[in-house]
């Protein structure tokens, strides 16, 4: 396999004939920290924050900001590195604030996301200090205004609005039409009464607009279709009722590589060309560009990801599949289960060797549809080699779980030069932690 073919430039061949990633041997690092291991690539990281916060400024100029969507990666280490990149970050659970406050995240930079805040959240939100709420519906609208007013603060937030649109995604990651769990409807009319209702909380500061359309998105119309729509629906506003709404947030989801077929998009000039439509979209209604935000999580962290296991059984099941199973599973990564996702699968061992054995990658739950990825061709593994996963930095650890008392994985940062722990592997100890 030629360097060019792989799936990320951050993965090559050593003279050795391993897999090596940001210049790291895959294999030495699995037989240093022991197997399944979490590699993220932190070069990588702050070369796609650097992207982002670059087009941003650029593209829409100042005030404008790229927050980085946690839910995709969550650990202390990624917040000190978006902290030191200049970027924001949304947060959907008081456990992502959290951990960003102990990595030492200003969260006035924090925009506090979610359908089903609790009124505990809220207020351990607001007494962390939370810059912006994103108000999801009524009622907890009435919630943040109520805890606001019980600690004499006025705070800000944005309201989610759906605009409406299909993003031609995953049905699952797909969040901007009208019949979904998130935010009030334009269409119906309920997002203008939301709106009214508001302005007349005097513990509120309404700042601006929320949309999130989908994730993994590659239509290059898509979030120029919901600019159009949420611009319109903010100019009536302001126009209606005085205002001055600064903020439109679009939210995230620039589609990643995960597979060859996958499409690749250019984010700075995509950036740049929905910047461009939408001071033409304000220029029509006569209204300044608002300050935008967007929320990448997948599109910083995916391909700085690569997921380490150890084969352990190779089945053949003569005339019907073969399985090779692996060390971990749906418990350190239950995308395909999930999803049917798509991943693409090497043997770090001999990647370059000749790929003659279809098979299911398999994990080791009990699970029949625990299956990391299914009709793979790998070189036919031996027990104790290493396969590893690509593309697997975002919603990975996030999603982890200990299904069947398995322990979750360690992840270790790589740069240039050196390779450090991030987050330990958990022990049989940490499984039972909290039992009584």
């Amino acid at each position: 396999m030629e360097k060019d073919e792989f799936i990320s430039d951050n993965l090559s061949v050593g003279e050795n004939g391993h897999l090596y990633f940001r210049n790291h041997d895959t294999v030495e690092l699995a037989e240093k920290y022991s197997t399944p291991l979490y590699l993220m690539d932190e070069l990588r990281i702050r070369e796609n924050m650097e992207m982002y916060t670059k087009a941003f400024r650029e593209s829409f100029g100042p005030g404008s900001l790229p927050i980085y969507a946690g839910k995709a990666n969550s650990f202390k280490r990624i917040y000190e590195i978006a902290r030191e990149e200049g970027m924001g970050i949304d947060a959907v659970s008081a456990g992502e604030l959290y951990t960003a406050m102990k990595a030492g995240f200003p969260l006035e930079r924090a925009f506090f996301q979610g359908n089903n805040k609790t009124d505990w959240d809220i207020a351990f939100a607001m007494d962390m200090g939370v810059g912006y709420f994103v108000v999801d519906n009524r009622e907890e609208l009435d919630a943040i205004a109520r805890i606001a007013s019980e600690r004499g603060i006025r705070q800000k937030l944005l309201l989610r609005l759906t605009p409406g649109i299909d993003p031609h995604t995953y049905d699952a990651v797909a969040t901007g039409k009208v019949d979904s769990k998130f935010g009030t409807a334009i269409e119906t009319g309920q997002a203008r009464e939301m709106l009214e209702h508001t302005l007349g909380l005097p513990s509120i500061e309404l700042k601006g607009l929320h949309c999130h359309v989908g994730s993994q998105v590659f239509g290059e119309d898509v979030f120029e279709r919901s600019a159009d729509i949420m611009l319109e629906f903010m100019a009536s506003c302001n126009r209606d009722y005085g205002l001055h709404l600064e903020i439109l947030d679009l939210g995230g989801g620039y589609g990643v590589r995960y597979v060859k077929e996958d499409g690749y998009v250019d984010i700075p000039a995509a950036i740049a060309d929905v910047a461009e439509h939408m001071k033409k979209t304000c220029a029509r209604l006569g209204m300044e560009l608002p300050k935008i935000i967007m929320e990448p999580g997948r599109s910083i962290v995916a391909d700085a990801g690569l997921t380490l296991y150890t084969v352990g059984t190779v089945k053949k099941i003569t005339g019907y599949k073969n399985y090779v199973s692996v060390d971990g599973g749906m418990s350190d990564n239950p995308r395909y289960a999930l999803y049917r996702s798509k991943y693409t699968v090497l043997l770090a061992s001999r990647p370059e060797a000749e790929a003659n054995l279809l098979c299911d990658v398999v994990g080791r739950c009990c699970e029949s549809d625990d299956v990391i990825q299914p009709n793979v061709l790998l070189p036919e593994p031996e027990r104790g080699e290493i396969l590893a996963v690509c593309t697997t930095g975002a919603y990975n650890y996030s999603m982890a779980s200990n299904y069947n008392r398995l322990a979750r994985p360690a992840m270790v940062m790589l740069t240039e030069d050196s390779d450090y722990l991030a987050v330990r592997r958990e022990t049989l100890d940490d499984l039972v932690r909290n039992d009584i």
